[in-house]
């Protein structure tokens, strides 16, 4: 990919002043730094399609296609005719009634990628619903490609699966998919884009559900929920890169290129900045498409102290490596949107840079240190021109790392640590991933199960003591400990504390006497937990006899021991 202005547009950016100079030789210096590659996922497409829509749209459409594309035009039957399968009358723009075939079925779901598309009709009850090829007796099970012709359309996300085309009623795109289609057979590969490691992802726990972050931002549907973790489909998946972004853990990573690889191109061109004499550097993140064209024609205007820098997409970055980037010396982080980047795209970087910005401001560095650009080129460049932030120094030297959590703290420590206005603590919203847990010691039995579910070990027991512990640095308020509480005893504070110290330290949230064992003094709970049990079982039927209520305060091995006791030798002999 190319990593720069340069590399795509060949164009000059003005160097007129010293910023304008230490620009040239810092975008030089970021050419330099070589990605990582990924591994690639691989398609292969024979050409066979399906085209789904009204007889009079449909027909027309595979008749362009064909003989280049092998086409199955399904078209709903009129209500109240049976399903058929027949070929298309003739007519202009048909080439022969042996083109291709026109089946009457009501189509009920399309799925799948390019190469591996699943066509489902209408079936009589108990099936309901039959795999279209294998109904007309295909060998095969899938289409390759799908031309979608319905209003509205079978799948409808904001970014459609590659080779599915559903172009409504716009002309021209209905133009475009039948240009495009016969280009879209044969082998083609794309990098894989994400890495997941469930071993820290905050999604579930013992069927419970906590962070749903990724599958929430996914403009694809590329990503669904699966025995407490998630799954990622690497062919829907098409690098929007805000999986990655929103996770609080970094369960889910960019990897086309890393994290790292980016920042150590954002490190450089900064470093390198700064040494030839600029100052007040604003690094200007776009992608690699619309982003591109957009700077180009900005170029001639662009203030010389702004630092283009290319990414593969805009969301692909988060509040780790725009933070870091401060850290290094810019004095603002901007990312400039253009007419085709998506809503999800701005909504969840909207959230990512109010998180950020509120943080930074409890700091003194300002709220407008990271922006998203908005307006026409005109108000894009006057927000460009605008005062930026005081810039932190010295410029941090930590290297750049694919760990999102010690990246954040690495460079929020050095911000603070160079803070113009710190303050101790700041409120961040909810769905914030910092913060803590707040426990209310009256209704809260010790019974641990929000440990139990606690995926990054904010939560802990106290061993042989009958308390709760917490550690703020490790919690990303999922909510699974929340939810997992059979009191409701908990709550969720969002906020970022900026003491090292205190946000790593380990607090005590909630302890007890423990309750001693009647029989051998031995601590197995906790006084509150036992008068709670006993009080529950009051007036059942097996709990009458004080003989049974007092082995409840039996640990577990003298609870035995008693058992067999009183029944000499049967452990069933007197079991209350």
């Amino acid at each position: 990919m190319a990593t720069g202005l340069a590399e795509r547009a060949k164009i000059e950016l003005s160097e007129e002043t010293a910023n304008g100079r230490a620009r040239a030789k810092a975008l030089s210096a970021a050419r330099k730094v070589a990605a990582r590659p990924t591994s690639a996922v691989a398609y292969r497409s024979t050409g066979a399609a399906v085209i789904i829509g009204p007889h009079e749209a449909a027909v027309p459409a595979a008749s362009r296609l064909h003989p280049q594309v092998r086409c199955t035009v399904v078209v709903h039957p009129p209500a109240g005719a049976a399903s058929t399968a027949t070929q298309p009358t003739t007519g202009r723009a048909v080439k022969s009634e042996k083109d291709f075939p026109v089946v009457h079925e009501k189509v009920v779901q399309v799925s799948g990628h390019l190469g591996q598309y699943a066509v489902i009709v209408s079936a009589p009850p108990p099936a309901g619903g039959a795999n279209l090829l294998q109904k007309l007796g295909s060998q095969r099970t899938h289409f390759d490609l799908v031309l979608d012709l319905t209003d509205p359309p079978f799948i409808r996300q904001e970014l459609l699966p590659f080779g599915y085309y559903a172009p409504g009623k716009d002309a021209q795109a209905l133009e475009r998919a039948l240009l495009e289609l016969p280009e879209m057979i044969g082998e083609f590969e794309k990098p894989r884009f994400f890495n997941y490691n469930p071993d820290i992802c905050a999604h579930g726990e013992s069927g419970l559900t906590g962070c749903t972050r990724c599958l929430d931002a996914c403009p694809a549907n590329a990503i669904i929920s699966m025995h407490g973790e998630v799954a990622v489909d690497p062919h829907l998946c098409q690098g929007a890169g805000l999986c990655a972004t929103v996770c609080p853990t970094g369960a889910m990573t960019y990897v086309y290129p890393t994290v790292a690889d980016q920042l150590a191109r954002a490190s450089a061109l900064l470093k390198m900045y700064l040494k030839a004499g600029g100052s007040q550097p604003i690094v200007l993140l776009h992608d690699a498409e619309s982003g591109a064209e957009r700077i180009a024609a900005l170029a001639p205007r662009l203030p010389e102290h702004v630092l283009p820098m290319q990414l593969a997409e805009l969301g692909s970055l988060g509040m780790e490596a725009w933070l870091s980037m401060l850290a290094h010396g810019a004095s603002q982080v901007a990312l400039l949107p253009t007419a085709t980047t998506g809503a999800s795209v701005l909504g969840a970087t909207t959230e990512q840079i109010t998180y950020s910005s509120i943080i930074l401001d409890g700091m003194g560095y300002g709220s407008n240190a990271i922006r998203l650009l908005s307006g026409d080129d005109a108000a894009v460049l006057d927000q460009l021109r605008a005062p930026a932030a005081a810039s932190a120094q010295p410029a941090a030297t930590f290297a750049p790392i694919d760990e999102k959590r010690t990246l954040l703290r690495l460079a929020i420590e050095h911000l603070h640590a160079n803070a113009p206005q710190p303050r101790a603590e700041v409120a961040l919203p909810d769905g914030a991933p910092f913060g803590e847990i707040i426990v209310d010691r009256v209704a809260c039995t010790l019974c641990m199960a929000c440990v139990g579910v606690c995926p990054v070990s904010a939560l802990s027991d106290g061993a042989d003591l009958p308390q709760l512990n917490f550690v703020e640095a490790n919690c990303v308020q999922c909510g699974l400990c929340q939810t997992a509480c059979p009191e409701d005893a908990i709550r969720r504070a969002p906020r970022y504390l900026y003491d090292a110290e205190a946000r790593r330290a380990t607090r005590v949230l909630n302890e007890e006497t423990p309750f001693h064992c009647v029989a051998c003094g031995k601590p197995f709970a906790t006084h509150k937990m036992m008068e709670r049990m006993l009080e529950k079982l009051e007036g059942h039927w097996m709990y009458r006899d004080p003989t049974a209520r007092r082995r409840m305060q039996m640990c577990g091995d003298c609870r035995v021991r008693d058992v067999f006791r009183a029944g000499q030798g049967h452990p069933g002999g007197h079991l209350q």
